[in-house]
């Protein structure tokens, strides 16, 4: 028997007698094996939960086969990070460590403490005190005990991902997960999964009850080009100023004739304005049946018998140029989650150019789309379209490569920066609201499910005066790291693009990490709401020390201040959802929308239920005309947003919109506030005139002292925070 063997059996022995020591106590204890991922590491003393790992983690090792030149260096770092095991003790106010394998040469970990009485949890490297401890804010000792065991029950695997639907984003995810040393699953798995990674839509795969898929449901109808614009269109009304980066637009075919008629007289009185404006359709991707017009009678409205759904919108006619080419810029943006709503903005993007020297239209070039078009589908078909190595040259460059040329000719790139931070979460802000009824359609409250999170591309132009436009948002970006080149003629194969491996394999692994369901975030108490913190400010793992920096950084809530106060439409959708009666519905019937109007007291002698009857009537079948594919029949979001403007306008005359609807939903949210505390009171009382028998079971059961709108409301917040 060797001495290493003695050695381990000895310390075996002793962790043992100290659990049935600490089960005694009614400590829990659990065994952890470290393996090698980026989750395992040095358990922190804890005297008021004590973990023990005992097991040494078999050999193992990670053979890389890269394609590319840039992913050789990967495979070395990947080889040496591994092949090593250790067998790691966390014991009452020490740590005992067996370092076993040559290349371990140190453990370093940051001491976290309970601290009873408190409420608090202390912990290394943030607010310290004499004892060395730091202060984990807005936390209690029980909620803190169960995450610190299920974070250390995480440490005993890798984190496992679905990668069977993954699709074109394949070969990043599979680069990703590499690094990070967790498990993959190309085939998909019966156990449930950690992440699951959908190529297309939440509704890849309709069965998963738990864990975290990488697609919000809802996402894909909400960014299509007419329900982004209608958004838009509505935080426009309440803040113009803030929402001038979207170009004016117009849905069609339903606003055709009021774009004849707006068009025809801003020429009538000015014959020296002859505007562009560029054709979308509704459905469309990759540059796909867009085309540029300077007249109204060249819309192209009729696709066989039916109508072409589009949206029409003015043309940038002057872009920043470089090299004298149109280019626009694609930003990776993590939607981490919708409540509370957190924000991620990639720090690296791409910038797409254009393949044909930009002019400015003219009816002789409108036809030319490797001119005015930035789309990389289209311009990759052109002669001119340059595949290079380089991140600074081509038809495709890393964004910072751009920035950095734009700083050396003196532009204040803070400046740009800043404005398309603003951009973004005015974006998102925009579309939320109606992601929240899709949320709640697709995972009602109570029922099994999972939470959500995803990556968004935004398609940003800069103008000739660097002013940030937002022409669509996509929500199935490329993640492609290869491109099509002909290696012979006629035959065409698939080979590594350099720029696209350097951005997109950061921006997925550091997603992964920030979704790593091993890793609870600290959150700070803010106006009575849980606000967490960002991410790299928390402490990192040992073996996550060998990855760079994220490369995501959080832009909401982090700028809660500045932003929070556009968040009106979103308070209309709480109350839209809080009414909607039924769960899993999208669409509020007749009932539902009295019931609203008799609950916030908004019917008088002025305006009565049969008045809010036609009001219902009038603006459900004129939204039921725009979308003719809509298979639920009542008043939809959007509808209902119309309608409380209609009704924030009739009670409060003489304030602008903004003011009306504040006013509006501040005495909306007042009514419910103050008949929850009648419902309260009236359940307490109840409760005291119960039998004690029948009140015992009120205790045990807390819904039966819950009213039911109330537990609906709080089941959705559980959900969607989750």
């Amino acid at each position: 028997m060797s001495d290493h063997y003695v050695k381990v059996s000895i310390q075996l022995e002793e962790m043992k007698s100290f659990g049935e020591d600490a089960e005694k106590e009614g400590v829990d204890t659990e065994e952890q094996v470290p393996v090698c991922s980026p989750s395992a590491s040095v358990s922190p003393p804890d005297p008021s939960s004590t973990t023990i790992a005992g097991r040494d983690a078999s050999n193992t090792s990670i053979t890389c086969k890269h394609r590319g030149k840039s992913r050789s260096k990967l495979g070395k770092d990947d080889k040496n990070s591994c092949g090593k095991h250790t067998s790691d003790v966390s014991l009452h106010g020490s740590v005992v460590s067996a370092h076993v394998g040559r290349n371990l040469n140190r453990l370093t970990h940051d001491r976290t403490l309970h601290v009873k009485g408190t409420g608090k949890i202390l912990q290394g490297k943030s607010e310290t005190n004499g004892n060395n401890v730091t202060v984990h804010p807005s936390k209690n000792i029980q909620e803190t005990r169960r995450e610190d065991g299920f974070k250390h029950a995480r440490k005993g695997r890798p984190v496992t991902v679905d990668i069977s639907k993954a699709k074109t984003s394949l070969e990043a995810l599979k680069l990703s997960i590499k690094q990070l040393k967790w498990k993959e699953f190309p085939l998909g798995r019966r156990a449930a999964c950690d992440i699951y990674w959908h190529g297309v839509s939440f509704h890849d795969n309709d069965n998963i009850v738990s864990g975290q898929v990488n697609k919000f449901p809802g996402m894909i109808e909400m960014l299509r080009k007419i329900n982004l614009s209608r958004a838009v269109r509505t935080m426009q009304e309440l803040f113009p100023e803030e929402y001038d980066f979207y170009p004016r637009s117009w849905i069609l075919p339903e606003e055709c004739q009021q774009f004849s008629t707006q068009i025809r007289m801003v020429k009538e009185n000015d014959a020296t304005i002859n505007p562009t404006f560029i054709v979308k359709p509704d459905g469309g991707s990759q540059g796909d049946g867009i085309y540029l017009i300077r007249d109204p009678s060249d819309l192209k409205l009729m696709v066989g018998t039916q109508a072409k759904q589009a949206v029409v919108q003015e043309y940038i006619q002057r872009p920043l140029l470089i090299d004298k080419l149109k280019f626009d810029i694609r930003l990776y943006v993590l939607l981490k989650s919708l409540e509370p709503l957190e924000i991620y903005i990639a720090k690296e993007g791409l910038t797409r150019f254009c393949t044909e020297p930009y002019q400015e239209p003219s009816q002789k070039n409108l036809s030319h789309v490797f001119m005015h078009l930035t789309n990389y589908s289209l311009n990759v078909h052109s002669g001119n379209f340059v595949h290079s190595d380089s991140q600074s040259t081509g038809s495709k460059r890393t964004l910072s490569s751009v920035l950095y040329r734009l700083a050396a000719k003196g532009v204040d790139i803070k400046k740009v920066w800043s404005d398309i931070i603003a951009l973004v979460i005015k974006t998102a802000i925009a579309v939320v609201p109606e992601l929240r009824v899709y949320y709640q359609c697709d995972i009602p409250p109570g029922k099994p499910g999972p939470t959500c999170f995803q990556i968004l591309g935004f398609d940003i132009l800069l103008t000739k005066n660097l002013k940030p436009v937002l022409l669509e948002v996509n929500s199935n970006p490329s993640m492609r790291i290869e491109h099509e080149q002909e290696v012979a003629p006629g035959v065409f194969e698939y080979v590594p693009s350099p720029v696209d491996e350097e951005v997109k394999v950061g921006v997925i692994r550091d997603t992964l990490r920030l979704m790593d369901p091993g890793h609870k975030k600290p959150s700070i108490s803010q106006h009575g709401e849980e606000i967490p913190m960002e991410a790299e400010t928390q402490e990192r793992s040992p073996d996550e020390g060998a990855l760079p920096s994220l490369c995501l950084k959080q832009v909401y809530p982090k700028y809660t201040k500045q932003f929070n106060y556009l968040r009106l439409v979103e308070r209309i959708a709480s109350l839209f959802i809080r009414f909607l009666g039924v769960k899993g519905n999208m669409r509020m019937g007749p009932t539902a929308f009295r019931t609203f109007i008799r609950t916030c007291k908004l019917s008088n002698s002025n305006f009565s239920m049969a008045s809010v009857d036609i009001l219902y009537i009038d603006i459900t079948r004129r939204w039921s005309g725009t979308m003719p594919d809509s298979r639920e029949a009542g008043m939809g979001l959007q509808a209902f947003v119309e309608a409380f403007f209609y009704l924030a306008g009739r009670r409060f005359k003489s304030l602008v919109l903004r003011e009306q609807v504040v006013s509006l939903l501040q005495l909306c949210e007042a009514q419910l506030e103050s008949q929850s505390g009648v419902e309260e009171r009236r359940s307490v009382s109840c409760s005291r005139a119960m039998p004690r028998a029948v009140r015992t079971l009120g205790l045990t059961n807390p819904q039966l002292n819950s009213p039911a709108p109330l537990r609906r409301a709080s089941s959705q917040d559980y959900r969607l925070s989750r």
